[in-house]
């Protein structure tokens, strides 16, 4: 089973033993009666009967519904987990005991879960159930979609994310939803990757650590005037750590990181690293903008803020650009018609602008003036 449908369910969806409680069509008295559990069913066909109603058009029977599914007894739930019920149920299932690590355990073992619903999981589960997610490589190569779900979760261990996109490679699969895939399998390649254990690695520690220490925020101060930069104190540690992290897990930071860890990442020695951060589909606006202002960012990384069709219309972005020595003379002049005078005026006369870009500006400033 792959995939899932929406509740409600139609009439013809549901359980003949069920049908008459809660089919869309059942009469609105029969769907409040059994929005309130009374109703001789019992076990998982119970939790399958509050589980469409929770989904039900009307508004009453719907909150009737989910205030009586929140009073069922675990053991009732962990029944449900287990049986074998229409996959819709078990998704939305999944959802009502997201905080319970036990019972997504057991949804995780029930063949009838969708592959869909495994990725819902895996998006947002624990540490734990990561970890029990990944144990499942039949399924993980049938839906590589789960890969990208783990990969997106912070929770998710380092080695273990390492030992899926081997998992991927070996097997001929890729991973469209990680920009970073192919990347990070080529910086695994030939790597000695670790089995499964109970406890996280030394660099799963470091790696959480580093995830702990991020926060939003630029982590890099800029003198304007004399276009130098040093890292906030605050993000000090973070910046160590992240110095001491590797290729694979540098590409990782830049797609789960916040942005104080993109704001390093982006300056970071390795093009492909940089290039990961600054195309990261977290990078906001004003992130790029702060980038564009960097002296110590490559111009290939300028150049990709230049042409991001997106932020063609921020003029911040386009004025930092343009006050940056080291942007390409190609996107310069391209942006030198989108500034006003009194900025086309200062830019003439910045120190460290090339000569090219300074005359044009003054042109510029006499021709509107003229």
């Amino acid at each position: 089973m792959t995939t899932t449908v929406d509740l409600p369910l139609s009439a013809d969806a549901l359980p003949e033993s069920i049908r008459r409680f809660c089919s869309p069509d059942a009469p609105e008295r029969a769907r409040q009666m059994a929005a309130k559990g009374l109703v001789p069913a019992k076990g998982g066909d119970l939790v399958a009967v509050l589980l469409q109603l929770a989904a039900d058009a009307s508004t009453a029977i719907a909150d009737a519904a989910r205030a009586t599914l929140g009073g069922v007894p675990a053991g009732v739930l962990e029944g449900a987990c287990d049986a074998t019920l229409h996959p819709a149920f078990l998704h939305a299932l999944a959802d009502h005991v997201r905080a319970n690590d036990a019972l997504l355990e057991r949804i995780l073992g029930n063949a009838a879960t969708a592959h869909d619903t495994v990725v819902k999981i895996a998006r947002g589960c624990s540490e734990h159930v990561a970890e029990r997610v990944a144990l499942d490589e039949q399924r993980i190569l049938a839906a590589p979609q789960i890969i990208e779900a783990l990969y997106k979760n912070k929770h998710t261990r380092m080695s273990t994310i390492d030992r899926l996109i081997d998992l991927a490679v070996r097997n001929g699969v890729t991973v469209d939803g990680v920009p970073t895939f192919e990347a990070h399998a080529q910086a695994i390649a030939g790597q000695l990757i670790p089995e499964p254990s109970d406890e996280p690695l030394p660099s799963d520690t470091m790696f959480n650590d580093a995830l702990a220490a991020d926060d939003e925020g630029d982590a890099v101060a800029t003198d304007g005037d004399e276009g130098t930069e040093e890292v906030r104190e605050k993000y000090k540690p973070l910046a160590f750590t992240i110095g001491q992290m590797n290729f694979a897990e540098k590409l990782r930071m830049t797609l789960i990181g916040n942005s104080a860890a993109r704001a390093l990442l982006v300056r970071d020695s390795n093009k492909i690293v940089a290039m990961a951060a600054v195309s990261s589909p977290q990078m906001t606006e004003a992130e790029a903008n702060g980038i564009a202002n960097s002296r110590q960012v490559s111009e290939e990384v300028l150049r990709f803020i230049g042409n991001k069709r997106e932020w063609g219309g921020n003029y911040e972005i386009k004025k930092s650009l343009m006050f940056n020595p080291k942007t390409p003379l190609g996107i310069a002049m391209k942006y030198l018609s989108h500034l006003q005078v009194a900025d086309l005026r200062s830019l003439s006369k910045s120190r460290g602008i090339p000569a090219a870009i300074k005359t044009a500006a003054a042109q510029r400033v006499a021709k509107k003036q003229g």
